[in-house]
């Protein structure tokens, strides 16, 4: 275990005078607080709060941060509070902790809710003061290379999760080194046979690889040298996550990926960074499109380099940085290095503050957002987008999500101008609302009052803020229009059965439906018969009900019920009751498995909700996902699974010779898999390619075959697909 004084040892080294004395304080407490705890790889509890804190020395945070990394856990897993923290620590201490603690005593309707309400209390205190979310992130960095200890299922929950929220959140902060072993320790646990196949991929082509890496570093340092340019060239591998997008994003196999090889060249100024690229571009060719100037437009994160991709020596694509050693320190520690709190008792500058501005555009459009799952899922859209720069008439610079559009820009100058955006210009000339915006654009908006969002919008806006306020505007306006419709509906209904429906609002009876179909108004339950979520016969039989004590409606007098879509016999065959298997957040509605991801017991999975054909369950990560209705997709889990036999797609490639299949499909059977059916295909190239369906009880059972598999000899790939 981390000794305390490893930890001080380490920030006397960046910090003059420190206080070691806050720090120490807090490790006794932390100490105390958690005596006797452990944690499940059986080490003393205590291990876990020294790690966070040895993470943020190795950030070089001032010394309330440490102290808060060895305390963040002591309010919500010990009997300590907020105030005690606040009063022997000071209330700086004390606010970042309360910032990273869970809200564990609020009741939640579902895990999902819980999750993304602490999510967005997580994001709001980070807005106050951005240590918290280095604490944080400093904690699940620790909690992911400590998550072996945990069951399957909740290792892959956790890994999750931290790739949607937390390895952008490091992204966002220009935290690469955090970012990337977050990355990659998800790819182990989410995906392991892909995982696998990659790392031992990326060993092979190291070790083949490394005479060549040796070989452009020389001729790059004699180029250096020969134009009396001070500097430091590095090669490597890039991470494994950062591979398996590639592959993912092109539909290639690793054999297919070339620019393995990334390497950084280090200077002393400013001018050589583009003195260096000149001499690049001169001796290798360069790849079209392929070239950026994060220098004279940084990212968001503080980012800032020279990229350039080139064709090296023997034809190889190499990736290649330029920057200085404090462009290479941002780089590695972002917010870190530019750090508000770092001199005791000064602020950060304007230029500090201004380096978050994506975190006060996500606190202005949270606040619109009443659910917290659709604000989780507006917070994944943010993170996730590479950027864009354009500037407005004035010549002030926007940043944007890549692909973003004019209705984008829009709604990151005004509401009001993204409400009432009429047409846009770019770069002096008229063009579509949809067109997607390029570095560089100059952006004009065209205005009109008389204009207001439409849903068509939708369908290609970018950036979270915008996406929110035209689902805002839309949900009024249809809201208003479905409780019209549904006043309507109930009076037309109510005349063919005998209830005066108008008469019985003015009388107030239908006040006396509101608590028994759990709606908070009138107007709700008004909405929710109007968008067809309560049919007028069961409020009509409710207020037969009121009006008629002891009687009911009778069934000659039922009104028609809405036409449902028939289902094919196949169809029908691949729905159940939601009896056999209950899935959490899905109640009494029929449902079915995707047959696109093919969705196992023990990953994270979706629903959605589809027209008059109950609720089908995707994988999280299914590609189809992304073209689906957000308002339609819900929050499911597994909550109890049959004893039965579930499909799965697998691709085997191995050498091509005589008993290959029948190798692949003995160890199969050995482990109780059932083939389903299957393909098998001999190439050009020697090796032979099997596409299996087959029958497993979970993805245990599925990734531990797979495993097998990739052991045998003559095998060079075993993965999932779908």
């Amino acid at each position: 275990m981390i000794r305390i004084n490893e930890i001080t040892d380490k920030v006397a080294t960046y910090i003059d005078k420190p206080d070691l004395e806050l720090i120490q304080k807090a490790y006794i407490f932390t100490a105390q607080a958690h005596a006797g705890q452990t944690r499940l790889s059986g080490e003393p509890y205590l291990s876990h709060p020294m790690s966070v804190a040895n993470i943020l020395a190795d950030m070089k945070l001032d010394e309330p941060t440490v102290a808060a990394g060895l305390l963040h856990d002591t309010v919500e897993d010990t009997g300590t509070s907020i105030d005690e923290i606040e009063e022997l620590f000071g209330d700086e201490v004390a606010d970042i902790v309360d910032g990273v603690t869970k809200i564990s005593k609020m009741q939640f309707e579902s895990k999902a809710v819980a999750q993304a309400e602490n999510i967005r209390k997580m994001i709001l205190a980070m807005a106050e003061d951005i240590r918290v979310l280095m604490v944080k992130l400093a904690d699940r960095l620790h909690n992911m290379r400590t998550l072996d200890f945990q069951p399957s299922v909740k290792q892959r929950l956790i890994s999750q999760e931290t790739l949607e929220i937390y390895a952008p959140l490091a992204n966002r902060l220009g935290l690469h080194r955090t970012k990337v072993e977050l990355e990659d320790l998800c790819l182990k646990y989410m995906k392991p046979d892909v995982y696998e196949q990659i790392d031992q991929g990326v060993a092979s082509h190291h070790t083949s690889g490394q005479e060549y890496i040796d070989k452009v570093k020389g001729l790059i340092g004699d180029m250096l040298t020969e134009n009396n340019i001070k500097g430091r060239v590095a090669g490597r591998t890039k991470h494994r996550y950062s591979i398996y997008s590639k592959m993912l994003q092109q539909n290639l196999g690793l054999d297919q990926i070339f620019d393995l090889i990334a390497f950084r060249i280090i200077v002393g100024n400013l001018k050589d960074c583009y003195a260096v690229l000149g001499l690049i571009h001169s001796i290798w060719k360069p790849v079209t499109g392929r070239f950026k100037d994060y220098i004279s437009i940084p990212k968001a994160n503080m980012y800032q380099s020279l990229h350039t991709t080139v064709i090296g020596p023997d034809g190889e694509r190499i990736e290649i940085q330029i920057r200085t050693e404090e462009m290479n320190r941002v780089a590695e520690y972002g917010v870190a290095t530019h750090w508000q709190y770092k001199e005791k008792g000064k602020k950060g500058s304007n230029r500090d503050a201004e380096r978050f501005t994506w975190l006060r555009q996500i606190l202005d459009w949270q606040r619109d957002l009443q659910d917290p799952r659709e604000f989780m899922a507006s917070l994944r859209i943010d993170l996730f987008q590479d950027e864009v720069y354009v500037f407005t008439p004035r010549g002030d610079i926007k940043e944007l999500p890549e692909g973003a559009t004019p209705v984008d820009f829009a709604y990151t100058v005004h509401t009001k101008v993204g409400d009432h955006c009429a047409g846009a210009k770019v770069n002096g000339r008229l063009v579509p609302l949809g067109t997607p915006l390029k570095n560089g654009d100059r952006v004009e908006i065209i205005t009109d009052n008389h204009r207001n969002p439409s849903r068509d919008w939708l369908k290609f806006v970018k950036t979270a803020r915008a996406r929110t306020r035209i689902k805002q505007y839309i949900r009024t306006e249809e809201r208003d229009r479905s409780i019209s419709l549904a006043r309507e509906m109930l009076e037309k209904e109510g005349r063919k059965v005998g209830v005066n429906f108008a008469k019985a609002m003015k009388e107030g009876l239908v006040h006396k439906l509101v608590e028994e179909f759990s709606c908070p108004s009138v107007d709700e339950l008004l909405s929710q018969v109007g968008y067809a979520r309560l049919t007028p016969r069961k409020v009509l039989q409710k207020l037969y009900g009121l009006l008629h004590p002891g009687e009911k409606l009778s069934d000659d007098r039922k009104p028609p019920e809405p036409a449902v879509p028939a289902l094919s016999p196949a169809e029908a065959a691949k729905i159940k009751k939601s009896e056999g298997i209950k899935l959490s957040g899905v109640d009494d509605v029929l449902f079915r498995f995707a047959s696109c991801c093919n969705p196992l017991p023990g990953e994270p999975i979706v629903g959605y909700i589809t027209r008059g054909r109950g609720v089908t369950i995707h994988a999280h990560d299914c590609t189809n996902i992304k073209g689906f209705e957000p308002d339609r997709v819900i929050s499911v889990s597994w909550d109890g699974v049959e004893d039965k036999p579930y499909p799965a797609k697998i691709r085997i490639v191995c050498r091509d010779f005589k008993g290959a299949l029948s190798q692949v499909t003995a160890l199969l059977t050995s482990d109780d898999v059932n083939i389903h059916s299957g393909s098998f295909q001999s190439n050009m190239d020697g090796n032979a390619v099997m596409e299996f369906t087959v029958e497993v009880k979970d993805l245990q059972q599925l990734y531990g075959v797979l495993a097998k598999i990739r052991d045998v000899e003559s095998v060079t790939e075993a993965v999932r697909v779908s």
